[in-house]
């Protein structure tokens, strides 16, 4: 029986000679690793069982992967690493600007995609406040980092996107610091890659509007000169 602390991991993939290898090299590292060979397969899976990550090609009969990004984006605070062999920067940038936390262009190194998948891994834990999942209020507002939310002043709850929840959670850990973009790849993505700059100006965007931020007299998250960002609101920690 494998170890329950394993993580769970979830290949899907239309092509049987690219999941079907991928699952034995994983698990050959310890790894749990179940299988769907198309989207509808892997709504049934994640329904059924607690996935920890989700590796998901882009290309696929029917519902393609990224449809299956945006809903796990929306509800589950699940990472995925997006496979294709779309090697643009703009192809890149749109998979993470919809929630993707990484993404690996075909053909790719087992050992390099099994790396990847650690590095996600370890970042899942760090994504959390430094005294928890717990929910904190700024301005008027809540996040809710384990419902992926934003209470609003009126009382709705804005549901945020897995990154866009980690950027918030980034900014509220620094309240009042500049943070340039390199530093905020570096807190979001465990690197730096000049090609996911795009990402985090369009994640910062989305959440300025989710948060109400373009309707106030002064920006919560401003703009600094020389391509940096910051929260200008106090944080308090809520039980």
């Amino acid at each position: 029986m494998p170890d329950p602390v394993e993580p769970h991991i979830l290949i899907v993939d239309d092509a049987r000679d690219i999941r079907e290898p991928l699952a034995q090299f994983l698990r050959r590292h310890a790894l749990r690793v179940s299988l769907a060979a198309d989207v509808a397969e892997a709504r049934r899976v994640m329904a059924s069982s607690a996935i920890n990550l989700v590796i998901l090609d882009i290309m696929m009969p029917g519902e393609s992967g990224l449809s299956l990004c945006r809903s796990i984006a929306r509800g589950a605070a699940i990472p995925v690493i997006m496979l294709s062999a779309r090697v643009t920067e703009d192809d890149r940038i749109g998979a993470l600007d919809i929630g993707a936390d990484d993404y690996v262009t075909k053909p790719f190194n087992p050992r390099e995609l099994l790396a990847r998948v650690r590095a996600v891994l370890r970042r899942v834990p760090a994504r959390a406040p430094a005294a928890g999942m717990q929910r904190r209020r700024f301005a008027g507002l809540v996040h809710d980092p384990v419902a992926q939310t934003v209470t609003l002043e009126d009382g709705r709850e804005t549901p945020l996107t897995s990154g866009e929840n980690r950027l918030l959670g980034v900014l509220l850990d620094h309240p009042g610091q500049v943070l340039s973009r390199a530093q905020l790849l570096d807190l979001l993505q465990g690197r730096q890659a000049k090609a996911y700059d795009r990402a985090v100006d369009n994640t910062v965007s989305r959440l300025r509007r989710k948060i109400g931020d373009d309707l106030r007299p002064t920006r919560l998250i401003a703009t600094e000169w020389g391509g940096g960002y910051r929260l200008l609101a106090t944080v308090e920690d809520l039980q």
